[in-house]
């Protein structure tokens, strides 16, 4: 029996129920979840955004989820290459990157690997960057 690895990255910071969403529709999807916890070097770059929770306890939180059986420091900002040191089936996104240029060179990236790319609804009631700005305007 083959066992079908899948792999779910995000910053999971301010960790909320659009995160627990994505990791259980994640499972469902595959045998084997790695969760991919990104760095907060690389938050930094890809988004332009402090995390508010360390690396260290992002991963340690996300590995600690019922869905999650790997979870791992994402510290490249090239998927491919994570790809390359994990060696996973399937990618998941949420679906806001459907149909928009990084989302389709995504999908031609891992296509060439065999790699498939499955999107799931993007959680709209909440986001980090909605809590960032409730932080904000409390503590301003």
């Amino acid at each position: 029996m083959t066992v079908r690895v899948g792999y779910a990255a995000g910053a999971f910071d301010l960790f909320h129920i659009g995160h627990l969403n994505i990791l259980k529709h994640a499972k469902n999807e595959c045998d084997y979840l790695i969760a991919g916890v990104v760095s907060d070097e690389m938050l930094r770059l890809t988004k332009g955004v402090d995390p508010v929770i360390p690396l260290a306890e992002r991963i340690e939180i996300v590995r600690n989820i019922g869905y999650v059986d790997e979870a791992v420091a994402e510290t490249v900002p090239d998927k491919l290459e994570m790809w390359q040191k994990l060696q996973f089936d399937v990618f998941f996104k949420g679906d806001d990157w459907r149909g928009t240029e990084k989302g389709m060179r995504l999908e031609r990236e891992f296509a060439a690997v065999g790699v498939e790319v499955v999107y799931f609804p993007y959680t709209m009631t909440t986001s980090s960057t909605q809590l960032r700005r409730a932080l904000a305007a409390l503590a301003g």
